[in-house]
């Protein structure tokens, strides 16, 4: 009778700890207030394209956190002037979470950390013939199933240059160093995975080690791909670099008149013909891992119960309605957690086209 009432008595004592424990806990955690928490995306896309789709993310944000006993009196979402911009920023910690391609992760992981890899529907094409990119009947569609994964793509444009490239390659030849070097490309940052690391490494695996580096006439992009996008209408490069599904986010502007705007604020592009016609592919590149939501070291909020917090408040929104349409400004469609090691690849992709 007495081993059984010590018993009792003991995991009564034990329950009242773990009570008491989950109190202290969940008080201190009602406790924890920021002022502000600061987000930031990278310009893939055009920056008031990803202002206007994210619009309501800050309210999902600190509704999410507070759930979880954070009390956040501003959630403040910005767009970097460019990758590098956003990288800075984080390593300097005026950015507490940003969403980085793997790339630029690489390149500031010393100073960021990984906490989601973003999901996203694969394309109806994963062919690495460039051929069977082009023309109307190959119009990609984003219906495939869900993977970690994208391509790069090198397209030629509707110059006239660009139209002798693009003409080789879908009738089955090769294109040479030299074809390639006489075009103008235009690029993003050299820490964007598919405007700039990709795309090199494409060039190295199929003409001698030779980079982006090597070419003749290059334009950098500092701006994003509507930069480039709207260079390739304008016949104003002959070759321009973007991820796989770059044409189907640019297919209504490429054809409106340059005085309106599509449906997600991009300007027309003043073309008569479809973009799957006059935007060529001449190049894939391997897969790149997906995007990341990583978290700056530097920020004074870093803690490892922020960093739980927060992949559960990305994924938790992203399994709405409404925040898979916010995130859809990305083509992410789900997130999944990620650890550091994840991206040794891109590191590897990294060095392998450093200078």
């Amino acid at each position: 009778m007495k081993k059984m009432l010590s018993r009792t008595l003991a995991l009564v004592l034990t329950l009242a700890c773990v009570l008491s424990l989950s109190v202290v806990a969940f008080a201190d955690g009602e406790k924890q207030h920021f002022d502000k928490l600061t987000l930031e995306f990278v310009p893939s896309k055009d920056a008031d394209v990803i202002i206007a789709g994210t619009e309501n993310l800050d309210d999902l944000v600190q509704a999410e956190m507070a759930k979880m006993g954070y009390d956040i009196d501003e959630v403040k979402i910005s767009v970097g002037t460019n990758y590098d911009a956003t990288g800075e920023a984080m390593s300097a910690g005026t950015i507490d979470v940003g969403w980085l391609p793997g790339g630029t992760y690489a390149l500031y992981s010393d100073d960021t950390e990984v906490i989601l890899t973003a999901t996203r529907n694969g394309l109806s094409n994963d062919s690495t013939n460039p051929a069977d990119w082009n023309g109307e009947e190959n119009a990609t569609r984003k219906d495939g199933p869900q993977v970690t994964y994208y391509r790069a793509l090198i397209y030629a444009t509707p110059s006239a240059y660009g139209k002798k490239l693009a003409e080789k390659v879908n009738n089955g030849e090769k294109l040479t160093w030299e074809d390639l070097d006489g075009a103008k490309w235009a690029v993003q940052k050299t820490s964007s995975s598919a405007g700039y690391v990709y795309p090199t490494m494409w060039l190295m695996e199929n003409y001698d080690g030779k980079k982006i580096s090597d070419l003749s006439n290059v334009i950098p992009i500092d701006s994003g791909y509507g930069t480039s996008f709207s260079y390739a209408a304008a016949e104003s490069v002959d070759i321009i670099v973007c991820y796989a599904d770059g044409r189907n986010d640019y297919e209504a502007s490429w054809t409106l008149p340059t005085d309106q705007k599509d449906a997600t604020g991009k300007q027309g592009m003043g073309r008569k013909d479809s973009i799957w016609n006059e935007l060529n592919v001449i190049g894939v590149t391997e897969g790149i891992y997906n995007d990341t939501v990583a978290v700056s070291k530097a920020s004074p909020f870093y803690t490892d119960e922020l960093k739980a917090a927060l992949q559960d408040c990305f994924i938790n929104i992203i399994n709405t309605e409404e925040g898979k349409a916010i995130f859809d400004v990305y083509s992410h469609t789900g997130y999944a957690k990620a650890v550091d090691s994840d991206y040794d690849g891109a590191r590897m992709a990294m060095v392998a086209v450093s200078d």
